[in-house]
């Protein structure tokens, strides 16, 4: 009877009920041993280097190491791992910069998780595979989710720590227009809270932004 390949998993999330999840689903392939998970990007790395896996789950924001660059390291110390990202902030630029890294499985948090499931003999396999609605993102034209230079202004002044009235009185605008500006960023760029905007502000660089018209 011919045998079953047996592969490796790591998974890397900051919140401890996904990582679970993913775990669950990688288990229940039958031929998958979830070695290790990670719960920030340095840990990530680290522990991709220590047991050089076939599959890594990757969110794209955690602590201390965050999206492209723990991507980048993962394959310089594992380069045989295939990594499935999975992304919380669903912006054309950023997903289009993990196909252009070569990311075997781009999926986004709201996906439906069955699509990562199906996906995962292909990704053990050398194949790449991308989500439904992050490929729908991906090929579309403008990026109508791309911010304005206002929007990365309040986002700079958000990140560097100043308060609303702060904001306010550092751009000549009202508290108000602050607060719906940042409603508005928190919409096109796809996130539920301050933590996952913030990521992406650290991503993109976006505490140098200069803070003029």
């Amino acid at each position: 009877m011919r045998r079953t390949a047996q592969y490796t998993a790591i998974v890397a999330d900051d919140h401890q009920i996904l990582r679970s999840g993913l775990a669950d689903i990688l288990a229940a392939q039958g031929n998958i041993t979830v070695v290790a998970q990670a719960e920030d990007g340095l840990s990530a790395v680290s522990l991709a280097k220590q047991h050089q896996p076939h599959l890594m789950t990757l969110d794209i924001a955690m602590p201390f190491a965050q999206g492209i660059s723990v991507f980048a390291e993962v394959k310089r110390w594992s380069p045989d791992t295939a990594i499935a990202v999975f992304s919380g902030i669903t912006t054309r630029s950023l997903l289009t910069e993990f196909q252009s890294a070569g990311a075997e499985g781009i999926f986004t948090k709201r996906g439906d998780i069955a699509e990562f499931r199906d996906a995962i003999p292909t990704l053990l396999a050398g194949g790449k595979v991308i989500s439904s609605d992050a490929a729908s993102l991906i090929g579309a034209g403008d990026d109508k989710s791309e911010l304005t230079l206002r929007e990365r202004q309040i986002l700079s002044s958000i990140a560097g720590g100043l308060t609303t009235k702060g904001i306010a009185e550092h751009l000549g605008i009202s508290p108000k227009t602050v607060e719906n500006h940042r409603s508005n960023i928190m919409a096109k760029l796809g996130v539920q809270s301050m933590a996952e905007l913030l990521a992406y502000a650290i991503r993109e660089g976006l505490f140098d932004v200069q803070n003029q018209l």
